[in-house]
């Protein structure tokens, strides 16, 4: 049979992995100092794009789209080649693919510190952003696909179907999750509205854990363990129901995140059931790695790439324990909004994803530069000290989470909240912060030393070249199945049809669990006093979206007896109709919001708002100065902005839209009046003015400040709901 020269593209590989790096220690830089953030809130006072809510969704989008995605894009370049004896199907369609990936994640380093955010949790970036990611998203697919059909291997290995399914999925997830409505090239709004949001948004954010940091590194684990341990796959028929079932289970799992929320029972009760099953396929795929090691022991003692894989693989395994557990409601009511998820979320993206690249790394360098790596010490040093890092921060997370809800909780004999202010649990929590910034610390100390190994690895190393390799052409065969082949050997050689199957399996669950609940409005009854927003009050609301108040604080009371004394009454699907996005959070680092409205007086908003430990001592909310700039408001998109509202179902009227910058200026007004209730206020407001003119400074009113309608949306939350007297 001829033998065909082809060249690897090994330049596509490299390019991905730097990034991997770069962004790795950029996005862990961003995560230590949020760390330190808890310990001293106003670190960075006075900064706007340096603040704990504009730097957390950059957190997130490093590490995962950055550091994760470039991680996986170069692991799957590097084995799609050498599973399917090809070159990459058009190293134009490759090179648009990293440099256009790259742009997006600068471009998102740039918007959310300047505060240019959706809100939605992992899908935070705005409307020219989401589109430029479908687009890099489906060139990388084309040239996935396209290399697939010039192969020269006949069947597609297991890791290439879950690559398949990563394309398909997070593309469908991406989209819908991401319709939206434009109001100017910066600043859209979502089309779903408060519960149906939720639920299209937590499809989303849980199958983007499921489909971008788990499945593409399960292909990338059924490659790159047999290939370093030099083994076959233990099992491949645990594989193939490993992959099916997993793919098939996992989208139906995203409403556990909204148990006990306003969501309908039944759209829970789904998501519940789903999670528990999502143990079969996720243990059976952790077995089928760890197995894959069986009579390699001795190589993983030597050997620290494996070292990496086998702690990942059991992390992969406890984090995918951990959730199904977490799904169960009796659970859930004790876990959900506390630091116990915190610490889940991180056994995953810390020791699965991050020991996986890793690993992968460790392996990939020495081999691309034809030589050796440079120090096998100081690779068993940063396993060592990153594996230490990663109990240090996730123990005292749990620890932390178990005691928040404890205190949260807990009654005393007359009835009353033995924790009534929520600060308390704020600082009795402090001393595991300060073991969490620790942790934080040994793993990055970790990644720099990977830096350190891969440059002197690289630099001792020939130049990273394109790999010479050779393979006979695929003969062609019927497209029909072979006399005694079964189903899915057929199927591993047909990519079409493999996706397509792989696409059905996907949609089921997400059709089943979001088209009701979109399309049957009685569903979501709608509560008669529920008003739109006031334009002040839209304006401020986009104002906490901005600033990533979300992050911190939910708006989703719970029907536990605590969270009814602590807040008010529990959460109605039609308190939200008109919440484009819904803002129900899913952390509790402070209280929820949801019924604060008139609790305390303007003054008290506006003083907490400034400096919070003036309010709260003890609290680690940073202030916010910046809102009370000497500097007007933009209020210039106002009525752009109820215009479409309206389109999206908000019954605000032509009248209202027209007189919107009116409407919002005696509302803003009247909260300036208010304020001048406290002397304090009058004598620092008469101050500045007299400062201003001093300096020869335009003085511009406090009822024209961003303040102002940050102020008047939080004094609305919860007023159209009668509430009763709740402790403070």
């Amino acid at each position: 049979m001829e033998m065909e020269q082809f060249y690897y593209d090994n330049k596509i590989v490299k390019k991905f992995i730097y990034a991997t790096i770069l962004f790795g220690v950029v996005g862990m830089l961003v995560g230590l100092t949020l760390a330190v953030m808890y310990l001293y809130p106003n670190i960075t006072d006075g900064i706007s794009w340096l603040s704990y809510g504009r730097l957390r969704p950059l957190h997130t989008n490093a590490v995962i789209f950055a550091f994760v995605g470039n991680a996986f894009f170069a692991g799957m370049y590097y084995s799609l080649q050498r599973l399917l004896k090809a070159r990459m199907f058009s190293d134009f369609l490759s090179n648009l693919h990293f440099w256009g990936w790259q742009l997006i994640i600068v471009a998102a380093a740039i918007t959310l510190p300047l505060g240019y955010t959706s809100s939605k949790e992992y899908a935070e970036l705005e409307w020219p952003i989401d589109i430029a990611i479908a687009v890099i998203w489906v060139v990388m697919g084309i040239n996935m696909i396209g290399t697939m059909l010039r192969r020269r291997e006949r069947h597609l290995y297991v890791a290439i179907w879950f690559y398949l399914a990563t394309f398909v999925t997070v593309a469908v997830l991406h989209i819908f999750n991401n319709i939206e409505i434009p109001v100017s090239a910066l600043k859209s709004y979502s089309v779903y509205a408060g519960v149906q949001d939720a639920l299209v948004q937590w499809w989303y954010g849980h199958n983007a854990v499921a489909f971008f940091l788990t499945t593409p590194f399960l292909g990338l684990m059924y490659y790159f363990v047999p290939k370093v341990a030099n083994r076959p796959v233990y099992s491949y028929r645990l594989s193939i129901i490993h992959f099916w079932s997993l793919i098939f289970i996992y989208i139906w799992a995203g409403p556990h995140h909204l148990l006990y929320s306003a969501l309908p029972n039944w759209a829970q009760n789904l998501g519940v059931a789903f999670s528990v099953m999502l143990i079969a396929p996720s243990w059976g795929g952790m077995i089928n790695g760890l197995l894959t090691l069986r009579g390699a022991w001795d190589k993983v003692r030597e050997e620290p790439v494996l070292k990496f894989f086998v702690v990942a693989i059991t992390g992969y395994g406890m984090a995918t324990f951990e959730g199904p557990m977490l799904s169960l409601k009796n659970v859930n009511a004790i876990a959900h909004y506390t630091d116990w998820i915190i610490a889940h979320v991180h056994v995953g993206a810390l020791a699965w994803n991050g020991f996986m690249s890793f690993g992968i790394i460790y392996w990939l360098i020495p081999r691309m530069t034809k030589s050796t790596l440079f120090s096998k010490k100081l690779a068993n040093f940063h396993f060592w000290i990153g594996t230490l890092g990663i109990i240090l921060y996730t123990l005292p997370m749990y620890v932390a989470g178990f005691q928040q809800a404890s205190m949260w909780k807990q009654f005393n004999p007359d009835g009353t909240l033995t924790y009534g202010n929520f600060l308390e649990t704020v600082t009795a929590i402090m001393p595991l912060y300060w073991m969490r910034a620790i942790g934080g610390t040994l793993y990055l100390i970790g990644m720099f030393t990977l830096v350190y190994n891969i440059i002197m690895t690289v630099r001792a190393g020939d130049t990273i070249e394109d790999e010479l390799a050779q393979a006979p052409a695929l003969q062609r065969i019927s497209n029909s199945r072979l006399k005694g082949e079964k189903f899915h050997s057929w199927l591993e050689r047909k990519p079409i049809q493999l996706t397509i199957l792989a696409t059905i399996a996907i949609l089921i669950g997400g059709i089943i669990q979001i088209v009701p609940t979109i399309m049957v409005k009685s569903n979501i009854p709608t509560i008669s006093s529920v008003k739109p927003y006031s334009p002040l009050e839209l304006e401020g609301r986009d104002l906490y979206i901005r600033e990533g108040c979300v992050g911190c604080h939910s708006q989703s009371v719970r029907p536990f007896r605590s969270e009814v004394e602590r807040y008010g009454p529990q959460s109605k699907a039609g308190e939200f109709v008109y919440d484009h996005p819904f803002l129900w959070g899913s952390k509790r680092t402070g209280p929820d919001l949801l019924r604060v409205g008139g609790k305390y007086n303007d003054n008290w908003h506006f003083n907490h708002f400034w400096n919070p430990q003036s309010i709260s001592a003890g609290s680690i909310m940073p202030g916010y100065k910046w809102l009370f700039d000497n500097e007007p408001m933009d209020i210039s998109l106002t009525q752009k902005k109820m215009q479409v509202m309206v389109t999206l179902g908000v019954p605000y009227t032509e009248s209202e839209v027209a007189n919107a910058q009116k409407t919002l200026r005696v509302q803003a007004i009247a909260i300036e009046k208010s304020l001048e209730n406290d002397p304090d206020f009058v004598k620092s407001y008469e101050q500045s003015k007299k400062k201003a003119a001093e300096k020869g400074e335009k003085f511009v009113p406090m009822n024209e400040r961003e303040i102002v309608a940050l102020i008047a949306y939080i004094q609305r939350l919860g007023t159209d709901i009668k509430v009763k007297e709740t402790s403070k």
